[in-house]
């Protein structure tokens, strides 16, 4: 009767097992994505007990964000090649504009250097003189034989004035009016008080002759004759004996107006008047000058006398 009841139960078992075998039997093994899937939750589930606060940027891990494609990393970089090219290229043009600019900056320095050395050398060449004759003694004058002046009151080829017929006219080559006298007076009346100062020169009233031209000037700054007018005055100086106020106002006319008419001439008579100071050197500077400035637009006599006045001083 035992064995009966065993036998039963052992059936029953055997019916209640087989069906989960057969069902085990019957599933297909798991795909190579469940396993993925499986593997990355498991790896997931180590990560958040091995970091609570959060996954630590490129770690161990699946990142669910997609990664960058190689045409997105070939894009930046030519993006960036590019924009180091135009710095490149602006840091280039910035360098050569600003040696451009230096370049530019430095030729007009020296070009003003140049126009202010050439400037101060003409000026200084003509002024040395001045300042140079006050120390002078009286009797330094007769260390140099000076240059004698033309004769006044007659009538050669080397004067540089001719003296004029009264009732007619003032010879223009030198000083004196360009136009007939009688007709001064009618024409102009600043013509007629330089042709009264000339006459007074010319008749050695050198005081006076100063006093007419310079009223002349000051009535008459900007008559044609002011030229002809502050170089008679220095001549009268000169004249008188006076050779540093020559200096002085033939100087003076020369700087003021170097267009004038009578602008060589001053620079003439400052190198007689140097000469009268014993400074043959200066006197040269200023015949040298007059090369420089005028050169082929001296009058022929002016030129010859200069021509005697710097082979008198030794010039080189």
């Amino acid at each position: 009767m035992k064995s009966r009841l065993v036998k039963a139960i052992l059936a029953t078992a055997a019916l209640g097992v087989m069906p989960s075998i057969a069902l085990a039997q019957r599933q297909a093994p798991p795909s190579p994505e469940q396993r993925i899937d499986r593997l990355e939750r498991q790896v997931q589930q180590m990560q958040r007990q091995l970091f609570p606060k959060g996954r630590p940027a490129d770690t161990a891990g699946f990142n669910d964000d997609p990664a960058a494609s190689q045409s997105s990393v070939v894009s930046l970089a030519q993006r960036l090649d590019s924009l180091e090219r135009q710095m490149a290229d602006l840091v280039r043009s910035s360098e050569e504009n600003g040696n451009r600019l230096r370049n530019v900056e430095g030729g007009l320095t020296q070009l003003k250097t140049d126009q202010d050395q050439r400037i101060g050398a003409i000026e200084q060449r003509l002024a040395a003189g001045v300042p140079a004759a006050a120390p002078a003694e009286p009797g330094s004058t007769n260390s140099v034989a000076p240059a004698a002046p033309p004769p006044r009151k007659t009538t050669t080829s080397t004067s540089p004035k001719s003296t004029p017929t009264k009732p007619t006219t003032a010879a223009p080559a030198t000083g004196g009016p360009a136009v007939p006298v009688a007709d001064a007076a009618a024409a102009d009346p600043g013509e007629d008080a330089y042709t009264a100062g000339f006459h007074q020169w010319e008749d050695g009233q050198y005081d006076q002759a100063i006093a007419t031209l310079k009223a002349f000037t000051a009535a008459y700054p900007k008559h044609r004759r002011t030229s002809y007018a502050n170089n008679l005055i220095g001549r009268a100086l000169l004249d008188k004996g006076d050779a540093r106020g020559a200096a002085t106002a033939l100087l003076a006319n020369y700087r003021s107006n170097p267009g004038g008419e009578r602008a060589p001439d001053s620079l003439y008579y400052l190198g007689q008047a140097l000469m009268k100071l014993g400074q043959p050197g200066q006197a040269c500077k200023a015949y040298a000058e007059l090369d420089a400035v005028y050169g082929a637009k001296i009058r022929p006599d002016l030129k010859k006398l200069e021509n005697d006045a710097k082979a008198q001083a030794q010039c080189n």
